[in-house]
């Protein structure tokens, strides 16, 4: 996601600014922009859409010399609201130049905060939901009972913010100042001597120092060069923070600490979940990010097909469980390599989702052309905001999970599946097969997962000393049932993927008809298990296949509900997971899935970020 940097003190803060957006470059995005005080009550801004480096051409042509100052801050924008443009692109400023802005993260009510400032005469200039936030913290300024007082002026304007946010805001008056704040997205203060940072990642400050400071929920944050002061959005004091040193170099910080970007993004998967849900319930209802189709059409789908390649087909068929169930509509799975070329039954009445990662993907976006093609309608569901196939679709939802660095997708796919769920709850909502009380239970049920899906990452170091166990076995077996099949299918591909070792996943029904050949001895089976409650039925069928497995001689590795004393005396090694809706539950059995193929692949001696063949982004077909 976005990338934040700020920085007060002694040193030429343009340098400091542009090498830290440099740091963060790996985060991905699609702008950046700097804000410099000089000192003498002006703030010199330079932004520009693409690369890093079309900013320093513009900075360099400007002449550095224009940008001379001790206090700065800097931004490298994921578009969400407003395309990638240099107008959208931070910072942002209010009408008289004196107050200027950086953000990550997503402010859910800008809308109505955007007709008061729009009622009261304020020319907004850009199409993002940031630029409420400065003009609000102008007024406030000039104005009413925070009127000179900056700080204060920028902690009243928080407190009528929703959603999930990091902002830093800087002022022409107060050159030696930096007021930050976060709600839900990551916000860490560097201390130094003599200077002072702020940034949405260590990696922005480590260069210069490795003491830092994570605030907390909720809190704000004021820098000078002497020091920092940490409140809630109502000024108190006091409030916790976690102090801590960085015990890694540089190049690891840029992956949190990690040996790999893939393993800090499957860390990263509970905040991937709860951003894809931020914005998508409003009064009452399932709002979709973008959205071309009324509620009437939506009505009139008789049929949906999901298309999809990779790990994205694997959510797709999880998509069918979910919006068969809530909608009664048939839906239909196709990998999308495929769909265009079997001539499916398309028409106006039919929905097509489509969904990639990069938005990109040569054989989705075909798929997409050829269902406009024969009048069918298409939803979107990407993790890049602007990419082709959302700009083709007629509806589209995002999964905010930040750029993915690692090859194999993790963090992607867990939000696929949450985007999922928002859209057959969409579509349950305008059919009115589900009563509004029970979408926002739904709904609520979801936003419950992100915390359940941190539980599941604390098993990670039994998880990795089982992977360590079965490293040098030449076949794996993954086994489900309903939901679970997919999470198999899914763990299979991630040990092909990268550990390059023949992995396969079965409906566990369909053991008996051919795989069961396969069971040898000391052979590693994985079991996802369903609920004993919310699946009884599957769940004792699939007791009898793990007992069939046993008795030849297989060895079984079993994830399961916290809870389930009926799977334990069949259990080589039980993995257990939290208690969750039947139909959430993939949120959670993936989890220990994606550790075990990484650990495999690390005790192998290979890289899980870039497995051999392997494009993040396949653009052709």
């Amino acid at each position: 996601m976005c990338g934040i940097v700020g920085y007060v003190g002694y040193r030429d803060a343009l340098g400091v600014v542009v090498d830290a957006l440099r740091r963060m470059e790996y985060r991905g995005y699609d702008s950046a922009g700097v804000a410099i005080l000089d000192g003498a009550g002006e703030i010199a801004v330079e932004r520009k859409a693409g690369r890093l480096a079309n900013l320093e051409a513009e900075l360099a042509e400007a002449g550095v010399s224009n940008f001379a100052g001790t206090t700065g801050m800097g931004h490298t924008r994921w578009a969400t609201h407003g395309a990638p443009t240099d107008r959208n692109a931070h910072p942002h400023r209010d009408a008289t130049g004196a107050v200027a802005v950086v953000h990550n993260g997503i402010i859910e009510n800008f809308a109505p905060l955007r007709h008061e400032l729009e009622s009261a005469g304020v020319e907004l200039r850009s199409d993002t939901d940031t630029e409420v936030a400065v003009h609000l913290v102008s007024r406030a300024y000039d104005s009413g009972p925070t009127a000179g007082d900056f700080v204060a002026s920028a902690l009243a304007v928080l407190r009528r913010l929703e959603g999930a946010f990091t902002l830093v805001f800087t002022h022409a008056a107060h050159p030696d100042t930096i007021v930050a704040a976060r709600r839900s997205t990551p916000l860490v203060v560097g201390v130094g001597k003599g200077e002072m940072f702020i940034a949405s990642d260590v990696t922005a400050f480590i260069e210069h120092t490795r003491e830092a400071v994570e605030l907390g929920q909720d809190q704000a944050v004021v820098i000078t060069a002497d020091g920092y002061a940490v409140t809630d959005f109502d000024g108190n004091s006091g409030v916790p923070t976690r102090p801590f040193t960085i015990d890694w170099d540089l190049a690891a910080a840029e992956k949190g600490g990690h040996d790999y970007f893939m393993l800090k993004e499957i860390e990263e998967q509970p905040a991937g979940v709860a951003d894809t849900l931020i914005g998508h319930f409003d009064k009452g209802r399932i709002v979709l990010d973008e959205q071309r189709l009324a509620d009437q059409e939506l009505r009139e789908f008789d049929k949906v097909f999901v298309v999809a390649c990779g790990s994205s087909y694997h959510a797709g068929l999880l998509a069918k469980y979910a919006i068969e169930h809530w909608t009664r509509l048939p839906v239909e799975v196709e990998l999308a390599s495929e769909f265009r070329y079997r001539d499916p039954v398309l028409d106006r009445s039919t929905l097509v989702v489509a969904i990639s990662q990069s938005g990109e993907t040569a054989d989705t976006l075909e798929a997409v052309r050829h269902a406009k093609e024969q009048r069918a309608r298409v939803l979107a569901i990407c993790n890049t905001n602007g990419a082709q196939i959302p700009r083709e679709s007629d509806a589209v939802v995002y999964t905010r999970t930040g750029p993915e660095i690692g090859v194999a997708s993790t963090k992607a796919f867990l939000a696929q599946i949450t985007a999922n769920y928002l859209v057959g709850l969409a579509l349950a909502q305008a059919r009115g097969t589900k009563y509004p009380d029970e979408v926002a239970r739904e709904f609520g049920e979801l936003e419950a997962m992100p915390a359940l899906v941190e539980r599941v990452l604390e098993t990670a170091p039994q998880v990795r000393e089982i992977a360590r166990r079965f490293a040098n076995v030449s076949t794996v077996l993954f086994l489900g049932r309903h939901v679970g099949y997919p999470v198999a299918l899914e763990g299979a591909l991630k040990l092909k993927e990268l550990a390059y070792m023949h992995a396969e996943g079965f409906a566990a029904g369909e053991l008996k008809h051919g795989p069961i050949a396969l069971i040898e001895e000391g052979l590693p089976v994985i079991v996802v298990m369903p609920s004993p409650k919310g699946r009884a039925v599957l769940h004792s069928k699939l007791l009898s296949n793990i007992r069939e497995i046993q008795a030849r001689g297989a060895s079984t590795i079993v994830i399961a509900e916290e809870g389930d004393d009926t799977v334990r005396p069949f259990a080589d090694h039980l993995i257990e997971i939290p208690v969750a809706p039947t139909l959430f539950q993939p949120l959670l059995s993936t989890v220990p899935l994606q550790i075990f193929a990484a650990e495999v692949a690390q005790t192998r001696g290979y890289d899980i970020d870039k497995p051999r063949n392997l494009a993040k982004s396949v653009t052709v077909e």
